[in-house]
This record gives C-alpha cells, sequence and structure tokens, in this order.
C-alpha cells in the first residue's frame, strides 16, 4: 500500500524547498535583476561613473543596424540548430529503438557526445573542415570546391550549425529513444494488421505519440540555440568572418566584454531575454495545441 505523507505545518515544506529556492534566486533571479539594473545606466570601463539614462540603451540597440544582423543571424541559426539536431536525433532514435545485434552499444555510442565541451566540439569540427589541415576542407578544395571558413561567411555559418547540432543531437536522442520505448507494440501491430506501411505508421501512429517529448525538444533546442552556443561559435569562429556567425548572445559578449559598453550590453541581455521569453510563450500558445497527450 502506498503510504500518503501529510505536513502539518509549513516549516518542513519551506526547508525542504529552500535549497532549490536558493540555487533559483542566485544563479537566475539576482543575476536577471542585476541585468535589468544596469541596461538603464550608463557606465565607465571601471564603473567610476554612474549614469541613469533610462530606455536609451534599448533604443540604440534597436536603431544599430549590426544588432539587427544579428538578431537575423540568431533567427537562420536558432532554427537550423534545432531542425537539424532534432532531425538527426529522431532518425538515429528510430534506428537504435530496432531488434538488433549490438543495439545497447550503438545506443551507448549515440550518447557520449553529450558529455563534449562547447568548445571542445568547436575544435573537432575545426580540424575537420580547416581549409588546410582538415580532412574534409581539404578534400574539398582538391576536388575543386572553394571552402574556407576564415573568408566565406555562409560556409562560416553552415559550420557552426553544424557543430552547435552534433553537440544536441545526443541530448535529444535520449528523450526521443525513451518515447519510442514507451509506445505501446500493441498499437504498432494493430496498425500493421490494418495494412499500414512502416512510414505511414510512423507518422501516422508513432510521431503522433511523440508529440509531448517533439514539444518539449523543441522549446529546450530553441532555447539552447539561443544561449548555450556562445562556446562553439567562440572557438569555431569568434563571430566572424565580418560578423557573419555573430548571433544575438555572442554580440552581448562583444559589447560587454571587449568594449566594456556594460549598459549596452545589459540592455542587449534583457531583449534577449524579452525574446526567449515570449518564442516560447507563443509555442505553448499555439503549437501545443497539436500536442496529443
Amino acid at each position: 500500500m502506498r503510504r500518503k505523507v501529510i505536513f502539518r505545518g509549513t516549516a518542513l515544506p519551506l526547508a525542504l524547498l529552500l535549497p532549490q529556492l536558493a540555487v533559483t534566486a542566485v544563479f537566475f533571479l539576482w543575476p536577471a535583476g542585476v541585468a535589468v539594473y544596469q541596461s538603464v545606466l550608463q557606465q565607465d570601463a571601471w564603473g567610476l561613473r554612474t549614469e541613469f539614462v533610462g530606455l536609451r540603451n534599448f533604443a540604440d540597440v534597436l536603431a544599430d543596424p549590426g544588432w539587427r544582423d544579428a538578431a537575423w543571424n540568431t533567427a537562420v541559426f536558432s532554427t537550423a540548430v534545432a531542425a537539424l539536431a532534432m532531425g538527426t536525433a529522431l532518425a538515429l532514435a528510430v534506428q537504435a529503438d530496432k531488434s538488433i545485434r549490438g543495439a545497447r552499444a550503438y545506443r551507448t555510442l549515440l550518447i557520449w557526445p553529450y558529455a563534449v565541451a562547447p568548445a571542445v566540439a568547436a575544435v573537432l569540427w575545426l580540424f575537420i573542415f580547416h581549409p588546410s589541415i582538415g580532412l574534409v576542407g581539404r578534400a574539398l578544395n582538391s576536388a575543386g570546391i572553394p571552402w574556407d571558413t576564415r573568408l566565406d561567411g555562409d560556409q562560416a555559418m553552415a559550420l557552426v550549425i553544424l557543430a552547435a547540432a552534433w553537440k544536441q543531437v545526443s541530448y535529444n536522442f535520449i528523450f526521443f529513444l525513451a518515447g519510442l520505448q514507451a509506445i505501446p507494440k500493441s498499437v504498432l501491430e494493430a496498425a500493421a494488421i490494418d495494412g499500414a506501411r512502416p512510414v505511414r505508421r510512423f507518422w501516422t501512429v508513432v510521431f503522433p505519440l511523440l508529440s509531448p517529448t517533439t514539444f518539449f525538444l523543441l522549446v529546450v533546442n530553441l532555447v539552447y540555440a539561443f544561449f548555450d552556443t556562445f562556446g562553439t561559435i567562440h572557438a569555431l569562429t569568434g563571430g566572424g568572418p565580418g560578423n557573419a556567425t555573430e548571433t544575438l548572445i555572442y554580440r552581448a559578449y562583444v559589447e560587454g566584454v571587449q568594449n566594456t559598453n556594460l549598459g549596452s550590453a545589459a540592455a542587449q541581455s534583457v531583449i534577449l531575454m524579452l525574446l526567449v521569453v515570449a518564442l516560447t510563450m507563443v509555442q505553448f500558445r499555439f503549437i501545443e495545441r497539436r500536442v496529443h497527450y
């Protein structure tokens, strides 16, 4: 029999929640509050002089053509990373879910890349596609296909998309595989008896049942592409060439750390946070309607 725990007061529940609340306050609420506070100030590089400027930092950021280019780069980058990482992970999960010899070893190997640090993943892809020493880069140039991510912005963007998506495939693979294993085999057998071929069974039975997992991963992957890809971009291209791979999170770093314009960097961080919150709300408002729980 299951025993139900009943708290006689509020002291113990609050004490149990206190560690999580403390982590949230220290690592989320406090930095967000500081960013909002600094976004309405103008400071020198040493923090010796501070001036309240209101919304001027936000107006300057939105009027900056470089920031708008970074916003477009972020839209292209995040969409491509989420689509590539989720599509590849779903295809691998479908194959790994089959009853084949060595399936457990394949699943373990597919999970390993998630443990690789973003900077390390960037270096791995850099060595593969380097125009001089990279295996693929040298092969492309030898075949008469000009390849140099240091000069071509489109090639650099494709490379950072590949590196960032590869880093996230393992995370998506774990959830898709768990979702596939949770689907009752009787449902698939019934569809097969009705004459549905494997492709039709996937799109009419399997994928709709995976919609909660897919929706969750869509939100997570977009947040990952917006925030957690800084290390990959910094180690791979440094935002270049010519700011072709500069995203919003990387531009905030450049403005705050390299240009020491803390007010502008804080304003960019607040705008980015609001954009991600708004995007998440839109997903829950419109996309979740198509999810079948």
